[in-house]
């Protein structure tokens, strides 16, 4: 009778061993999927109040400058986003050319790097459409007075 119970105390202590290490390798794995996802935006004019940390990715979002687009070689060119309060230079090399709407005077948002007063980006995001910004980019240009609606 002994055994019996050392047996199921034991058997207990297995499986709530077991669910530990379950638990803890599901919260690894869930914190490792979201490393990529949890990305912080920033607006051009809170890059410069604030520099992040050279070995923080960060999203950075605002308009394409006019005529600031240089340096085209297809997955390496130059640009500057602006929220009409401040500037932040970018550097863009990826692994797939802008995207088709991806213009100068147009909302945009990158990813990637602030590293020595440049925004190394590694991915682009641009409208869908004539209408469409990202929501970040229009709360941060009617947050400095800069932008407009959309005509239809």
């Amino acid at each position: 009778m002994a055994g019996l119970k050392s047996l199921k105390k034991t058997r207990r202590i297995q499986i709530i061993s077991a669910a530990a290490v379950a638990l803890v390798v599901a919260a690894g794995l869930v914190g490792y999927g979201f490393r990529d996802g949890i990305n912080l935006y920033r607006s051009p004019s809170q890059v410069t109040e604030n520099a992040p940390d050279p070995g923080e990715y960060f999203q950075l979002g605002g308009l394409v400058k006019e005529d600031s687009i240089t340096e085209r070689h297809g997955v390496e060119f130059q640009f500057v986003i602006t929220d009409g309060l401040a500037e932040i230079p970018v550097s863009y090399v990826g692994r797939d050319p802008a995207p088709d709407l991806f213009s100068e005077g147009q909302g945009t948002i990158a990813k990637g790097y602030y590293r020595d007063g440049v925004f190394q980006a590694d991915n682009l995001l641009a409208k869908h459409d004539e209408n469409y910004m990202p929501r970040e980019v229009i709360d941060t240009l009617k947050e400095t007075g800069v932008y407009q609606e959309p005509s239809t």
